[in-house]
């Protein structure tokens, strides 16, 4: 049996992965996960592309929001470039633009816009909702466990999948796609930090909480249907994700992801993401549309 790998080392793996590699001007590589098979996760291409564009972004400039489209699936195992594009430098604001590809071919680009620190007029529009606290839930792994040995059936990829420790430990208040087969409203409450401490570095605590924007996210738009991927129902792949951030946060520290979807129809599912810190604070903001296609199974 496989040991499971410390949270230190989990963590450290995670800070190396989206620790990209200055390749020639204006071009980084990002190496793959270790140990990773199929289809790279999304949330580590749009984290490693937004640090590709930190790293050229102007001095003392913060990025304050990202927009990005999937083009094709990554493939564990090859590294990925990433090519910068300089499109504007102001004097507030700046933009870069990024292609990540892989073997020559484009899986996505992202756009990143920047803005040195200024005051201004401020309001926060939003309550961070009063549900449970981290420390009175039940680590997810320890729910995804249960799950994986209530299916024995389950196909070796999707439980090894499944089971992989993670860097960021998440706790759910609510019952996500994967629990859940009864059709429910399309609203979830998730925990999530690293499940070590990081490095004062803001700009991987903005990466990190961009690779763990990508998790629950499309999920959302699946509960009203009572269907997940977990239990093969499902087909399904992010097509465009947008981030916005709007206060610094600790990625080490417990942040609440609050998830909802409005609407769903022609294969397509649209779903939106609040990030709190635990003082309420409105730290992201998270816009996603993926496919979501009902898996059809021939009858004989």
């Amino acid at each position: 049996m496989t040991e499971t790998p410390a949270p230190e080392r989990l963590v450290a793996d995670l800070v190396s992965l989206l620790t990209v590699q200055e390749d020639g001007a204006d071009h980084y590589i990002g190496q793959p996960q270790t140990g990773g098979v199929g289809r790279v996760f999304g949330g580590q291409v749009i984290a490693q592309a937004l640090q590709s564009a930190q790293l050229a972004a102007p001095d003392g400039m913060v990025a304050h929001s990202l927009h990005a489209y999937f083009l094709r699936g990554g493939r564990e195992g090859p590294a990925i470039d990433y090519t910068i594009a300089r499109d504007f430098d102001g004097r507030s604001f700046a933009n870069r633009r990024v292609v990540a590809a892989q073997e020559g071919t484009p899986i996505l680009n992202l756009t990143a816009s920047f803005q040195m620190a200024e005051d201004g007029l401020a309001h926060q529009d939003c309550v961070m909702p009063d549900v449970a606290q981290p420390e009175d839930l039940t680590p997810d792994m320890v729910l995804r466990q249960k799950f994986a040995d209530a299916m024995p059936d389950m196909p070796a990829p999707q439980r090894a999948l499944m089971l992989r420790p993670r860097p960021i430990e998440t706790r759910t208040v609510d019952r996500l796609h994967w629990m859940n087969s009864e059709p429910r409203a399309p609203l979830a409450h998730s925990w999530f930090r690293t499940a070590a401490p990081l490095p004062d570095d803001a700009n991987m605590h903005r990466a990190i909480i961009a690779y763990a924007s990508d998790y629950t996210l499309l999920g959302t738009s699946a509960l009203p249907h009572g269907l997940s991927w977990m239990r093969g129902e499902l087909i399904g792949a992010s097509l465009d994700h947008t981030i916005w951030f709007h206060a610094p946060a600790r990625a080490d520290d417990w942040l609440l992801y609050v998830t909802d979807s409005p609407w769903s129809g022609g294969g397509r599912g649209f779903n939106r993401g609040s990030i709190y810190s635990r003082d309420g604070t409105l730290v992201a903001s998270v816009a996603q549309e993926g496919m979501m296609r009902e898996r059809r199974t021939d009858k004989a």
